[in-house]
């Protein structure tokens, strides 16, 4: 083999090992839009996941998820902390406290507080047509609590 050849080939190892990421990542990009349910962990500083875990329902706006949670739980801790990375698996698998949901496609996104008042109103608008069912009970929750501050509206960035 001639060294050229071994270094061309070299090259092409690094960007080979990052395609079964991508696929994942485009894998669960387009689960996004048929999934009721996401799976979400914060990414601890030091890259592993923290044991907070946590199966939701989300709402997409544009190509980022929104999720409305108690403002006092560890999703919407996190992000305030500065611990803004978290993992996202997308689909249902039941009882989540039983689920692999590890086996689903994921994705690692920025997660932030939403303080917009247009996108808090698209993100609830998105919520309302997707669950259509369960939202006469959950509206006024997620609306009394975004407006009372016991509710946070996250929105995690996918890029």
């Amino acid at each position: 083999m001639k060294r050229r050849s071994f270094l061309i080939g070299c090259a092409a190892v690094p960007s080979l090992s990052a395609l079964p990421r991508q696929s994942e990542a485009t894998e669960a990009k387009a689960a996004l839009t048929e999934s009721n349910l996401i799976y979400l962990s914060p990414v601890k500083s030091n890259g592993e996941l923290s044991s907070c875990q946590s199966e939701l329902w989300y709402a997409m706006v544009g190509a980022d998820v929104f999720v409305c949670t108690a403002t006092e739980s560890w999703r919407s801790r996190a992000p305030r902390r500065g611990n803004t990375k978290t993992r996202l698996w997308v689909g249902d698998l039941g009882y989540w406290k039983n689920a692999d949901y590890q086996s689903l496609p994921s994705i690692i996104t920025n997660a932030s507080v939403e303080t917009d008042a247009d996108a808090i109103e698209a993100a609830l608008v998105q919520f309302g047509q997707k669950y259509v069912a369960e939202w006469g009970k959950w509206e006024s929750k997620f609306r009394d609590g975004l407006a009372d501050g016991s509710r946070s509206m996250m929105r995690y960035a996918v890029s």
